[in-house]
């Protein structure tokens, strides 16, 4: 078993553990695996990327306009803007269009973003931490150091 410090036991089994390698939709789809994909990123120094993908999710599922908006300008002022706290890496005319739309927000606001981030996730971070002496400690094999 492996603890993420500051946070709970892992104790998946290890054929859920197992499926994180087939795809990184396996490793956001299960909380162990957001919470070591985390650690991970955390690692790198890039978890701002974990970070937006799920404030984005959650963003998604709001009903109500009040609360909308105010998600929508806290991604916004946390993670779109320039020189943001927590900045994700996405090209200027996404940026820009947010921008320009973030006073009147819609579910699908941040997608263009969301859909970059977990590209960058899935082609460069992913296959790196499959690699990590993390994920190799949860599957029990020798780390990848």
């Amino acid at each position: 078993m492996w603890k993420v410090p500051g946070s709970f036991d892992l104790t998946d089994p290890l054929e859920d553990i197992e499926t994180w390698g087939q795809s990184v939709d396996n490793v956001l789809s299960s909380k162990a695996g957001l919470i070591a994909f985390r650690e991970f990123l955390t690692s790198e120094y890039s978890e701002e990327n974990i970070l937006f993908w799920q404030a984005c999710e959650e963003y998604k599922t709001i009903k109500n306009a009040p609360e909308m908006i105010s998600s929508a300008n806290r991604i916004y002022t946390e993670f779109v803007q320039t020189e943001a706290p927590r900045q994700v890496n996405i090209d200027c005319t996404t940026r820009e269009n947010i921008t320009k739309n973030i006073s009147q927000p819609t579910l699908t606001s941040f997608d263009s973003a969301q859909k970059l981030i977990y590209s960058l996730m899935a082609r460069d971070c992913y296959p790196r931490f499959l690699k990590s002496d993390i994920y190799q400690g949860l599957l029990g094999t020798p780390e990848a150091s």
